[in-house]
């Protein structure tokens, strides 16, 4: 269910919306990237600060061990043992906490090598994922370009579509009209030739051959009332002139 529901919202999901949201997302990713390696390598330099003031203490310590030992060696030879016994205890204390500060520098140089091995993973993981979130971005504008095109082309298609559908329902096509038109010559042509050779065709024309057969004889029935000769149409009868009786 959770699928579906995700499946149906990205699909409904503005796909430029969708992108800064991811753009957002890598650079909050990448802000706290940053944040979590500043910590590193700031625990990197404090084990290193306290490394380096251990060290100070250490030299210290040991050139005052060394500075009782010769008071103690002093104090001794001149003949004053209560002062050379003070100054060999001061000398012990001395020794003591050197032995103690070089315990703790053995343990700050390994926990200085881990931190200094995970700030450097630090610093790689932060440029890599800086090298990355630039991508992003400067692919970001390639893909707003193509998001661009594909909605043009998207409204083009459907406009396309739409005209397509129109021209199928409403107005019929070049072909269809060719093909009907055709069709319809065709079966004109047809009737003629059935209605030039049926009987009913022949009958017509004997008809009408015997209408004008009839037709003829009854003109020549009136020519040869009028004196004409049958088949022949009437000339005009030339005017008598009178002439004188010759002498006889």
């Amino acid at each position: 269910m959770t699928a579906k529901l995700t499946g149906s919202f990205n699909e409904r999901a503005d796909p430029k919306v969708q992108l800064e949201q991811a753009i957002i997302e890598a650079q909050d990713q990448h802000r706290r990237l940053r944040e979590q390696a500043a910590n590193v390598i700031a625990s990197q330099k404090q084990t290193e600060m306290r490394l380096d003031r251990t060290l100070e203490e250490l030299e210290r310590v040991n050139a005052n061990a060394r500075q009782a030992v010769r008071m103690a060696e002093d104090a001794s030879i001149s003949g004053d043992a209560a002062k050379s016994t003070q100054y060999t205890t001061a000398a012990e204390a001395f020794a003591n906490r050197m032995i103690a500060l070089e315990n703790e520098i053995d343990g700050l140089k390994a926990l200085h090598l881990q931190a200094t091995q995970a700030a450097n993973q630090a610093k790689a993981a932060v440029e890599q994922n800086s090298a990355m979130l630039q991508m992003k971005l400067s692919e970001r504008h390639k893909l707003m370009g193509q998001l661009e095109q594909a909605k043009m082309q998207e409204q083009m298609n459907k406009a396309m579509e739409t005209l397509s559908e129109n021209v199928g329902q409403d107005v019929p096509t070049f072909n269809e009209v060719r093909d009907k038109i055709e069709s319809r010559y065709a079966k004109a042509k047809g009737m003629a030739e059935l209605q030039g050779t049926s009987a009913e065709s022949h009958m017509m024309e004997i008809e009408a051959a015997a209408r004008n057969t009839e037709a003829r004889a009854r003109l020549d029935q009136i020519r040869a009332e009028l004196g004409m000769t049958p088949g022949t149409t009437s000339a005009p009868t030339p005017t008598a002139i009178d002439t004188p009786n010759p002498p006889a």
